[in-house]
């Protein structure tokens, strides 16, 4: 299919972007570039690309790109930019999401692939895992910006555009476009350059954790099966066995690198706290095989950064660290308090 992948340059994007081309999609970008520099190594595949902030898509433009399938992926993308300016997030992850479906279903487009999370669940009620009927409770801008969004897209549904939701469990992994700022690349970092595993809360919050690629995967599997099949149907991307205490994270990654777990200064406990299961997928889409473990994931990523020599001031500075990119970029006067460029 001709396919749109929004924030093709972004963390994922530059993962799932390759991977589809691979499987003989026609792939066309959106991405204002905020992070296209952020690369480690060589940059992946390049792709035609709508250069247009996703506030500002309109059906002509995806029309005269003859977009057939929606991947979106483009979303102020964690909780500390979220919380900087909730407003923003509510325009760009939720507002945003249902133009940019709107303006889809407009031009033709049959399907719609939202990139939804697994944070939407947010404080789980005990420790049994989550299925995709379980209530929301999300306790940040970003989680609940994505149940919004899950239900506005709802009620786009059709016999002509189906969207589907794709609760991603919490990404890790090496990515051409790194990110720093999740939790097991992270510890993964301070093990390897300074001997301590070093958390940032107490560990004793429940996360399920999925790698990149298989989030790509997951994304193709469903771009392939038949549209009827996934209709109006979220799914909780992972696997059910890779659910983690946080503490259990450090202590797997002080084994696997070595170290010693440390606790950063005032670390708390995690309001987001919640176990799901990925039966549903897994019975629903077999073609979605994860073939991915935290600890097969953290050998990979220690690997990388000796490959591309990552040093920990890299990992944590403006490049890898997406709050610090954007105050990076703001304070040079390149971007404005709405994360628009400025004008030259």
């Amino acid at each position: 299919m001709r396919v749109l992948v929004t924030g093709h340059e972004g963390y994922l994007g530059s993962v799932l972007v390759p991977r589809l081309v691979a499987a003989g999609h026609e792939v066309v970008g959106l991405d204002v570039g905020l992070f296209a520099d952020c690369l480690i190594g060589p940059a992946p595949v390049e792709v035609p690309a709508i250069r247009t902030d996703l506030r500002d898509v309109t059906a002509d433009q995806l029309r005269d790109a003859r977009i057939e399938a929606v991947v979106h992926l483009a979303a102020i993308c964690n909780d500390p930019i979220g919380n900087l300016n909730p407003d923003l997030t509510y325009e760009v992850n939720h507002r945003s999401t249902l133009r940019l479906a709107r303006a889809a279903k407009e031009a033709g487009a049959t399907r719609f692939l939202f990139s939804s999370s697994c944070s939407l669940y947010g404080k789980g009620e005990d420790d049994a895992p989550l299925d995709e009927t379980a209530g929301f409770n999300p306790v940040t801008p970003y989680g609940e910006s994505k149940y919004l969004s899950e239900q506005g897209l709802l009620e786009l549904a059709d016999d002509d555009f189906s969207p589907t939701f794709l609760r991603n469990a919490t990404a890790y992994g090496f990515s051409p476009r790194l990110r720093g700022d999740l939790v097991v690349n992270d510890l993964v970092g301070h093990a390897l350059h300074t001997g301590q595993v070093r958390l940032q809360s107490d560990g004793t919050a429940w996360r399920p954790l999925v790698h990149a690629d298989d989030i790509a995967a997951a994304f193709e599997a469903l771009l392939s099966v038949d549209r009827t099949r996934i209709h109006a149907k979220a799914y909780n991307i992972g696997r059910t066995s890779e659910n983690y205490l946080i503490r259990d994270v450090a202590n797997l990654v002080r084994d696997l690198v070595g170290g010693t777990v440390t606790f950063a200064e005032g670390a708390g406990t995690d309001l987001r706290n919640y176990r799901v299961t990925c039966d549903l997928v897994a019975a629903e889409v077999p073609e979605f095989a994860p073939q991915w473990t935290v600890a097969k994931g953290i050998e990979q990523l220690v690997e990388a950064y000796r490959r591309h020599g990552l040093a920990l001031e890299d990992l944590m500075g403006a490049r890898h660290q997406r709050l610090k990119h954007i105050n990076a970029l703001t304070a040079a006067g390149r971007l404005d308090g709405e994360l628009r460029w400025v004008a030259a």
